[in-house]
């Protein structure tokens, strides 16, 4: 049974997120914007009346965030009293409580993502390191990882180009986290090296074995979003598509490969930008999600400028080896540790099935807070 404190707890961070939220504010801003969609020209321009859609929704999610948290909160408080005069069991009041701690958790973690392209979809890519089969297998495994999480919480994911592995696992593989809210806030934590530590299973001597795979993830551009290409220093190349998807697969060039000259505009560097989609059979709809993702490509380097006092993600320019890596996942000893937080904990399993949210709230808690203090300083 919960006891007093528990519940004040509860009580006292409901009200510290109406604060944090400013729940007032928002309620006149979420007004404001949707008198803007009854404008008689409002659907004139059909690209910026999508965006403002798309804004006058994120504000409704809040206060349905919120709102949801301080029934649950109010409801508690009514249980909380009922058991007393055992209208309700002890069981009902301890699972009341756990769905509203639930609640707010997820609440206060959604406010510490508060960049713009923190609420974006998301593009993750996943490069095996050196060490042949043992790392392309690792590589899979993570794709798995991240397949799980994502489908846990209600995101899609597509894979829009994958390379098999010589003999087990993959090479490399890029994926899509779409349809469901903060997707690049939630997975950006994850850009870095992973490092594996097990007995492996192709190693015909039983020794243990070190193997690194290298994760990036940037955000997933939409239409509303301005992102401009140089269609001057795009190139095209067309392929037939290998693995899955039948014998048409095989016979037709529906693959896509883009080339892009991209050019620093800080340094003049140049640097060719190259992108494969198989995720269709249709070449013209690969070409589109290759230009998109090249768009995402951009924004995220873009993103990167902007921010280069809190670029947590240059994990991209290291090599996949050792000193570079930003968690570890060692079988034998039953322990995975993120190197940045310090988070750690012993149930593998779990983590390899997408039971990531404590790694990723760990990350947020810190690093997300710690801009967020720099930037009130």
């Amino acid at each position: 049974m919960i006891t007093a404190e528990q519940l004040k707890d509860v009580t006292e961070r409901t009200q510290a997120l109406q604060r944090y939220l400013n729940i007032d504010a928002k309620k006149i801003e979420f007004e404001e914007e949707q008198l803007r969609t009854q404008a008689p020209d409002f659907w004139d321009d059909p690209k910026r009346a999508e965006a403002q859609m798309k804004k006058v929704k994120g504000i409704e999610k809040w206060l349905k965030g919120y709102h949801a948290c301080q029934q649950l909160a109010d409801e508690l408080q009514l249980a909380f009293d009922f058991y007393k005069d055992d209208m309700v069991t002890e069981e009902e009041v301890d699972a009341l409580y756990a769905k509203t701690l639930a609640a707010i958790e997820a609440l206060e973690l959604k406010n510490m993502l508060r960049q713009e392209e923190d609420s974006m979809d998301a593009v993750l890519k996943i490069n095996s390191g050196a060490g042949g089969t043992e790392s392309q297998d690792w590589a899979q495994m993570l794709m798995r990882m991240y397949q799980r999480w994502a489908e846990a919480h209600g995101y899609s994911v597509k894979i829009t180009d994958i390379q098999e592995g010589d003999e087990a696992g993959i090479k490399s593989v890029t994926m899509t986290i779409e349809g469901g809210d903060y997707a690049y806030g939630y997975l950006k934590c994850e850009n870095g090296v992973h490092r594996l530590v097990r007995v492996s299973p192709y190693n015909a001597q039983g020794k243990r074995m070190t193997s690194f795979a290298s994760v990036f993830v940037t955000p997933l551009v939409d239409d509303t979003i301005e992102v401009y290409v140089d269609p001057a220093k795009v190139s095209w190349d067309t392929f037939r598509s290998s693995g899955a998807g039948g014998q048409n697969v095989n016979k037709v060039e529906s693959g896509v490969r883009l080339r892009y000259q991209y050019e620093d505009p800080d340094t003049g560097e140049h640097e060719e930008i190259l992108i494969e989609n198989t995720e269709t059979r249709d070449q013209p709809k690969n070409r589109a999600k290759a230009m998109l993702l090249l768009k995402s490509q951009l924004y995220d380097r873009a993103l990167k400028k902007k921010q280069a006092e809190q670029a947590k993600i240059e994990a991209g320019k290291k090599k996949i080896e050792w000193g570079s890596q930003i968690r570890s996942y060692v079988f034998d000893d039953r322990r995975v540790k993120d190197h940045r937080t310090n988070y750690q904990t012993s149930d593998v399993d779990a983590v390899m099935d997408g039971k990531l949210d404590d790694f990723i709230k760990a990350y947020l808690m810190e690093f997300a807070a710690a801009d967020s203090a720099a930037k009130e300083a």
